[in-house]
């Protein structure tokens, strides 16, 4: 399977991020690895969506402190972004509503529709004109064949005017060489992209309480986006699958990942640092980023046992 055969992957995460913790962005890390991994897919960015104030969980901070400290979580990352459409919005919104809004704004921006699970593309994959010659569409020093999530994403949030896209009559994206010479011949390639939501186990077992989830908004969510899951604590997925109608149906479209490394819940766990900050315990460094914890002494937040 080439790059360009590839389904191209953005990770979406969303929660309270009461303060986003290094597991939080470890998350996105394995789901990466794991994914690329498959050989099936190559995951060009992440994007972490903190909810919106009214959400009401006791203890949630302001979404200007949480946006800031999630900025400073993944200020050193080529590929994971803050997206703060949520906490811009007049109230909560549903996950379903929040993965539809960045697939929708995908489809404004370049014009195609997204792929998802259950309709993916089979159209043959565009390649290079003829007589022309044979240069990567995305090039860096270190990968020159290979796109990255800097660039990419960067061309889909900029403008119009740094991405050209034809309107195939399949999902699929096509991104143009904007270094080209698009006065004689065009050099272009076509990619499938997915919006896929990220999340924890505990996400996941969430779905088989009763009454939790808007029905409809699961069949979305599992049937038409996809989930890529990182256990913790050893969670049985199947396990968690099996007690849900909505998941059993989809489970082909979940994707859990493996790998052997131990990732409990108190890597996590945004209660977890809160309490460490609050009786002062120095183990929070093994919660917190240093930047993250510097800005919540600075702004005296989750001081109080209130939060």
């Amino acid at each position: 399977m080439t790059e360009t055969t590839k389904t191209h992957v953005i990770l979406l995460a969303c929660g309270s991020f009461n303060p986003i913790t290094k597991g939080h962005i470890q998350m996105f890390e394995r789901a990466r690895d794991y994914l690329h991994k498959t050989g099936r897919f190559i995951v060009i960015g992440g994007i972490v969506s903190p909810v919106h104030d009214s959400y009401g969980k006791q203890g949630l901070v302001s979404s200007r402190h949480r946006l800031i400290m999630c900025q400073l979580a993944v200020q050193n990352s080529d590929w994971i972004r803050v997206d703060p459409w949520e906490c811009y919005q007049d109230t909560w919104q549903t996950t379903c509503s929040v993965l539809e809004h960045h697939r929708d704004l995908m489809k404004r921006v370049t014009g195609c529709i997204l792929s998802n699970v259950n309709t993916p593309s089979m159209t043959p994959v565009i390649g290079q004109p003829r007589n022309e010659t044979s240069q990567p569409i995305y090039q860096n020093n270190n990968a020159p064949s290979k796109p990255t999530a800097a660039k990419i994403l960067g061309k889909v949030g900029e403008s119009l005017s740094r991405i050209c896209c034809v309107r195939p009559p399949v999902e699929r994206f096509t991104f143009v060489d904007e270094n080209a010479n698009l006065g004689t011949v065009m050099r272009y390639e076509e990619i499938e992209l997915r919006i896929l939501l990220l999340c924890g186990s505990d996400l996941l077992e969430s779905f088989c309480i009763p009454g939790l989830w808007n029905e409809a908004d699961m069949e979305v969510i599992v049937g038409d986006f996809g989930i890529v899951v990182v256990p913790r604590d050893a969670a049985d997925t199947d396990r968690i699958m099996n007690h849900s109608s909505i998941l059993r149906k989809y489970k082909n479209n979940i994707m859990v990942v493996k790998d052997d490394i131990n990732h409990p819940m108190s890597v996590v766990s945004s209660t977890k640092s809160r309490l460490a900050l609050q009786h002062g315990d120095g183990h929070v460094v093994d919660y917190l980023s240093q930047p993250v914890i510097d800005y919540i002494l600075k702004s005296q937040l989750y001081i109080n046992a209130s939060g």
